[in-house]
């Protein structure tokens, strides 16, 4: 039985909306989606329109929506125990996370995406487009190799359900893995890439079957026609439309991936006629999503464009950017990774802790932190063994408005990356724990008050620096932080510890008082 059969409710208009996904018409597909998910009572039809509601949002590009709508579609799933449901869901969730620069929750939807669609015993043409979704999110975090291996199953899935090759030919998949090799200056690589993309196209025209093509793979391979050209190789001049980068380019969809690379391909188009001072110009006036072809592209093909015009210094310090950029990116996968490893490890001990004290909420439910019992016992076993320490407390500057502007559900968000933001510029073997509200306390073992200071600069920098735009849109998210020495033992130590958090706590609220005294100046 296929997913679709189990639909018991709006059948046929979730077929159609189906369709129009495939056709890349993302915009009407959504308002059939939403008018079944307010009409109907049968839990698959609302699960399924969800899901597809879910996948539509992301093609539109509508990111203040994905938070709420990947908590409706998981709560729909909840009761649900069919496989390929949650794993399309968390293939699209990582989608989501990626966009929304969460690495480590994007990573783990894709482990369990990939789980649950391997266990599907009846895969069908569903579950191939799960697959496909897996591929794509794997392609945008640069795992190629999985993107690839994963884009195989949904081909193969697919023929076997009647899908035309064409539809899971995924050339967006091999032109990220192409521009990627070009942005760490593997430029033969890339054209190879993007020459074997094009030739599939080419094969697909002779063949006659192009007007199979999705709307967003025409645009794909036009930009894949477009960058190489951009990159000197030389194109024959097209004789149909279906090899045309420009008329691909033009006709792919509604999708904000096919905005983008319409938008660059105009520029890799008029650095490939000799016009690159055209070229620079839109660049400059042109914005486009670093995960569309990874925050590089744009450098580097103001580079290409420099170095058209003669202006080799300009050009060399873009094409010194686009590395930089793309090096950014692999550091962010190493530290999640790493992060991700001490994560574990934590836990485990943890776990062994806590089973000391069976039966004791040790834990913050909300951030997987130890809370405050826990805390407090860390800190008394520390002092009672003489061990020198600095106490701090953090606290979140703008979460009222958080809550105020987005909810609380967006509030629950913050205080969960905040909490994964502090642990990781943490010290080996410091302390994290959750007060209470949007409060946390570290505890620095063995530090002075000139580390505590390091410490809380880091902290600051850290939470400053995520993209709280994705997040909760138009409220920045900061922290103060005030530390404090903890001194006392034997029958003093419960005073000393009340002493060292109240003189922690007032030293907060005085970097906080002077961070919103501090002067504004308008920029020039």
């Amino acid at each position: 039985m296929s997913w679709l059969d189990r639909v018991g409710d709006r059948a046929e208009e979730l077929m159609r909306a189906h369709a129009l996904m495939e056709s890349s018409r993302s915009a009407e597909a959504c308002l059939i989606f939403e008018q079944v998910i307010n009409t109907t009572d049968d839990p698959y039809s609302r699960a399924d329109a969800l899901l597809q509601r879910l996948s539509a949002i992301l093609n539109l590009g509508r990111t203040a929506e994905y938070t709420r709508a990947v908590e409706q579609a998981f709560d729909a799933a909840r009761d649900l125990p069919d496989p390929y449901l949650h794993g399309h869901l968390h293939a699209l969730a990582a989608l989501a996370a990626h966009n929304q620069g969460a690495l480590d929750r994007c990573v783990t939807h894709l482990v369990r995406g990939a789980r649950a669609l391997g266990s599907v015993e009846d895969p069908d043409r569903e579950t191939a487009w799960g697959w496909h979704d897996l591929a794509m999110a794997y392609s945008y975090l640069s795992f190629h190799g999985y993107a690839l291996g994963a884009i195989e199953r949904a081909r193969r899935l697919g023929l076997a359900a009647g899908i035309p090759e064409e539809t899971f030919a995924a050339p967006g998949i091999r032109l990220r893995n192409a521009v990627a090799l070009d942005h760490h200056g593997d430029s033969d690589g890339c054209l190879r890439v993007l020459r074997d993309v094009g030739g599939d196209l080419e094969r697909f025209v002779r063949a006659g079957t192009a007007g199979q093509l999705r709307p967003s793979s025409r645009a794909a391979y036009g930009y894949a026609l477009a960058r190489r050209a951009a990159l000197g190789a030389a194109v024959d001049r097209p004789e149909l439309a279906e090899l045309d980068p420009a008329w691909l380019l033009g006709n792919g969809g509604d999708s904000t991936r096919t905005r983008d690379m319409s938008q660059l391909g105009g520029a890799c188009l008029a650095i490939a006629a000799g016009r690159p001072a055209e070229a620079i110009t839109r660049l400059e006036s042109i914005q486009v999503s670093a995960e569309t072809l990874g925050a590089a592209e744009h450098a580097r093909l103001s580079s290409l464009a420099y170095a058209g015009i003669g202006d080799h210094a300009a050009a060399h310090r873009a094409d010194r950017y686009a590395f930089r950029l793309a090096t950014q990116r692999n550091d962010r996968l190493r530290d999640v990774y790493v992060d991700g490893i001490a994560a574990r490890i934590e836990h485990e001990e943890m776990r062994r802790e806590a089973a000391r004290y069976e039966g004791e909420a040790l834990t913050d439910p909300l951030t997987g932190l130890p809370n405050r019992r826990r805390l407090e016992r860390y800190v008394a076993g520390m002092v009672s063994r003489g061990e020198p320490a600095v106490i701090g407390v953090v606290d979140l500057d703008g979460f009222k408005a958080v809550n105020t502007t987005h909810g609380h559900h967006s509030g629950d968000l913050v205080l969960q990356r905040v909490a994964g933001v502090i642990n990781r510029v943490m010290r080996r073997g410091d302390f994290v724990a959750r007060y209470g509200g949007d409060e946390f306390v570290v505890v620095l073992p063995g530090a002075g008050m000139a580390e505590a200071g390091e410490v809380g600069r880091r902290i600051g920098a850290a939470v400053t620096a995520e993209d709280w735009e994705s997040v909760v849109p138009g409220i920045p998210v900061g922290v103060s932080v005030g530390f404090a020495e903890v001194r006392g033992s034997g029958a003093g130590l419960r005073d000393a510890l009340g002493t060292a958090f109240e003189l922690a706590d007032r030293e907060m609220l005085r970097v906080k008082a002077r961070s919103h005294a501090a002067p504004t100046h308008a920029a020039p």
